[in-house]
């Protein structure tokens, strides 16, 4: 019974090698699409908060820097900026789903955007293998802005983008992490919507893709049934699907982005569920994927 016992244990690790070997063939002819190709992560929504997540989009990360893709990750963090102005005391006040940012709220979440959040996912990314480097929009004048709305405060319209910082860490073989504050040439900081600014780091990077994690699958059809997901949207497509209230909610300017990122010359960006562990891996790396995908 021993011996009969070990061989469908050897059997079994031998299936599971075949299923190993047979992933990465197919994954293959994705590697070569790309591998030496710049492709921006923004990361945000239920997979920051939740630590098991976390790890997996980190791994992920790491992950696709060590088969020749360069990531740049890009990250929010409202919650937790929310979460430390309760701690401080301070009001927090939204307009039409913008955070009203005062002189004194934009500096609490240059500390906690810029620095608790930022350094520590560079650290979670050099846990796992990868080499991380934490930039803000503030470092090189990376994200310039303006006041989008003088009732708002301090929330920023970027008006242009460097990207000389994040393409000298690339070039170094490091991953960038950006939090995206902003300033202008006065020195004021701004808190930028952080979909927006990945979506203009990734057009004038020259991006191969845009992957924006949410806590949804993609665009629904009908938003109770999951099967429902819409795999391919094409920019054309997106006012019907607003009249057709497809699109709603908070949904829309996630949606607006990404269309702006197609708009500039981005090829694909994604809309996918970051509460699926490993999530970016399958929407690379497969013929499936999982969420949506926008084209021209």
């Amino acid at each position: 019974p021993k011996r009969h016992k070990y061989k469908r244990n050897e059997a079994n690790k031998m299936t599971e090698n075949y299923q190993r070997a047979e992933v990465l063939v197919c994954a293959l002819p994705y590697i070569k699409q790309y591998s030496g190709k710049i492709v921006v992560v923004k990361y945000g929504g239920n997979a920051m908060i939740n630590d098991e997540l976390k790890k997996a989009v980190m791994g992920d990360v790491a992950l696709l820097t060590l088969i020749g893709v360069k990531v740049v990750l890009v990250h929010g963090g409202g919650p937790e900026l929310t979460e430390t102005m309760s701690k401080m005391n301070l009001p927090t006040r939204f307009v039409n789903g913008l955070r009203v940012t005062d002189r004194e709220t934009a500096q609490v979440a240059l500390m906690v955007l810029a620095g608790k959040i930022n350094k520590n996912l560079v650290n979670l990314l050099q846990g796992v293998g990868g080499r991380a480097i934490g930039l803000s929009g503030i470092d090189g004048h990376m994200i310039q802005a303006k006041k989008l709305d003088e009732s708002l405060g301090f929330v920023g319209e970027i008006t242009s983008i460097n990207t000389d910082p994040i393409v000298d860490i690339l070039d170094k073989g490091y991953i960038p992490v950006v939090s995206t504050v902003g300033c202008d040439d006065e020195g004021n900081v701004y808190n930028i919507n952080a979909d927006t600014a990945a979506a203009r780091i990734a057009a004038s990077l020259g991006a191969e893709s845009l992957i924006t994690m949410t806590d949804i699958s993609g665009i629904l059809r009908d938003c109770a049934d999951e099967s429902s997901l819409i795999r391919t949207v094409r920019v054309s497509e997106i006012p019907a699907l607003y009249k057709d209230g497809v699109i709603t909610g908070g949904m829309i300017p996630k949606v607006e982005c990404c269309a702006e990122a197609v708009r500039r010359g981005v090829p694909k960006v994604f809309i996918i569920d970051g509460r699926v562990p490993h999530s970016i891996i399958v929407e690379m790396l497969t013929d499936e994927g999982l969420g949506t995908m926008f084209i021209k």
